[in-house]
């Protein structure tokens, strides 16, 4: 399962970005799109305390994903935003790996996986 979430997050990003690059307006999927950069900060963050040795695998997401999108001003904004508000939150909770923490792992990547297979459904051509 780790390794399927970047696959469709790649595939996501490759089929959506067409449309969002003619346009510097809110995109139809831009709330998930800002969801899942709120998931990626989070596991950056909860993957690093965990031991995961995965360095800037998250963060690396987040730039293929800020790459493929290309949004500006506004757009750009919210989705780093999201980012750091989920790094941020989880790293005011949590100051070492806890059985909670993995719990929340678990489910942000079956929410991240689940983002992504929607949005291909939903756009994809």
């Amino acid at each position: 399962m780790w390794t399927r979430f970047p696959a469709v997050l790649v595939l996501i990003l490759a089929c959506a970005a067409g449309p969002a690059h003619a346009q510097s307006a809110a995109a139809p999927f831009d709330g998930d799109l800002q969801r899942l950069a709120e998931i990626l900060g989070g596991l950056h963050y909860l993957r690093g305390i965990c031991g995961a040795n995965e360095g800037n695998k998250w963060r690396n997401e987040m730039q293929a994903l800020i790459d493929a999108e290309t949004p500006s001003g506004e757009r750009r904004t919210r989705m780093i935003a999201g980012f750091n508000r989920g790094y941020n939150g989880f790293q005011q909770t949590y100051r070492a790996c806890t059985p909670a923490a993995t719990v929340a792992i678990r489910r942000y990547i079956e929410e991240g996986s689940k983002i992504s297979r929607d949005l291909t459904a939903r756009y994809a051509n």
